[in-house]
Parts: C-alpha cells; sequence; structure tokens
C-alpha cells in the first residue's frame, strides 16, 4: 500500500445505536488547482466512508464531496460532523413526509398533481414548525378540526 499524501488528513467516529455500530470515516485534501474550472471556490475534497454492521447485516457506503468552505472551518472532523447532521435533518423531513403525510403511499399520478400535493404537504409541515407543534399531533388535530386548519394558513 502507498503511504498517504502529507496533505491528507482523516478524522472517525463510531456509534452504537438502533441494535447496530456506525463507523464513519472522512479522507480530506485540499482540492487541486483544476477543480477550480468545473467548481470555482472549491477549498477541499472529501471521501466519507459509512460502514453499518447490524447483527445479521453490514453495509457500506462511500460518498465524496467537494466544499467551498474556509481551511478553519473544513477540519476532517468539522467536515464529517456536517456530513452527520445534513443526513439527520434529511432523514427526519423524510421521513415525516413519509409516515405523517404519507407521501410514499400516494398513488397520485396525472399531470401537475404529484408537484402540487408535494409543495402542499412541504407547505403543511412548515405550518405546523412554525407553530411550534409536533407534526403528527397537528395533522390529526387539524384533520378534525378544519377551522382550526384554515386558521393555521391564514395566519401564516
Amino acid at each position: 500500500a502507498r503511504p498517504d499524501p502529507p496533505d491528507l488528513r482523516r478524522a472517525r467516529t463510531v456509534e452504537k445505536a438502533h441494535g447496530r455500530i456506525e463507523t464513519r470515516i472522512v479522507a480530506v485534501r485540499p482540492a487541486p488547482a483544476r477543480l477550480d474550472m468545473a467548481w470555482p471556490g472549491a477549498t477541499f475534497v472529501c471521501r466519507i466512508e459509512r460502514l453499518r454492521e447490524g447483527a445479521d447485516r453490514c453495509s457500506r457506503q462511500v460518498v465524496y464531496a467537494i466544499t467551498s468552505l474556509p481551511p478553519e472551518r473544513a477540519g476532517p472532523e468539522a467536515l464529517l460532523a456536517l456530513a452527520r447532521n445534513h443526513w439527520a435533518i434529511e432523514n427526519r423531513h423524510h421521513w415525516v413526509l413519509d409516515v405523517v403525510f404519507g407521501e410514499d403511499a400516494c398513488r397520485v399520478r396525472s399531470a401537475n398533481a404529484p408537484a402540487n400535493l408535494s409543495r402542499l404537504r412541504h407547505t403543511a409541515m412548515a405550518i405546523i414548525r412554525a407553530r411550534g407543534m409536533k407534526p403528527k399531533a397537528a395533522r390529526e388535530g387539524f384533520a378534525a378540526n378544519h377551522k382550526a386548519a384554515i386558521r393555521a394558513v391564514l395566519a401564516s
């Protein structure tokens, strides 16, 4: 195996949760100058590896990223935390849309209806969160009390 380049920096986290062990490893290097043509302002490139070990199966995922963050904010630990936080937000958002609003179960497929329904779900979620409510309880409450739902929309 070849030795690591001198400008390569690494970080690693290991978490045990939800019945599995999840290891994240990041390797970060300054962006090569030729990358600036395709991504102006790119400062660093990184490789993020996620290993998940469960009781009955294991998985490995590798992703690559480019950032324009300044060096003081783009250390390997910071980039690993940013990637983790990004996916936590994405997962939370999509989970609510699927579980609370039934987005994946929706069978509407014609013309602009799917996009319009998606916009309505996102708007409803924004209104609910702006009011500091829990999505499932709010959806059920508004379903039972249509006037409260209309007032919430008009107050937004």
